[in-house]
């Protein structure tokens, strides 16, 4: 199993869950992060000066697949959360030794 870690921009949020449900991914986590990279966050002028306004906000995916679904997914998140611009994201992918589910026991791919 792997776990997928993927930063995307806010505005591809809705496309990439839509897509995700298309392709058979029916979980995964998600949360608000901010950060920068290359673009090293938003600098506005205010009376003649460069102010940084912040970090960029950007949300983070945790998703947990089955070895032979990693290519769907990371397929997926990379033509749906592209815009070809500086800041489209990362993907990290992780090993998963074992999953257990609470409620009952499960464990590995049937507790996914």
């Amino acid at each position: 199993m792997k776990k997928v870690e993927a930063i995307i921009r806010t505005s591809k949020f809705e496309h990439v869950h839509k897509d995700l449900a298309e392709i058979g991914i029916g979980f995964m986590t998600f949360m608000d992060v901010k950060g920068y990279g290359l673009e090293h966050g938003i600098t506005q002028r205010y009376r003649g000066a460069k102010v940084n306004v912040g970090f960029i906000p950007r949300m983070m995916l945790n998703i947990v697949v089955p070895d032979e679904r990693l290519d769907d997914l990371v397929n997926c998140l990379m033509e749906t959360a592209a815009t070809g611009e500086v800041g489209d994201g990362k993907i990290f992918i992780y090993d998963v030794d074992e999953v257990y589910r609470i409620r009952n026991g499960e464990q590995g791919v049937d507790a996914l």
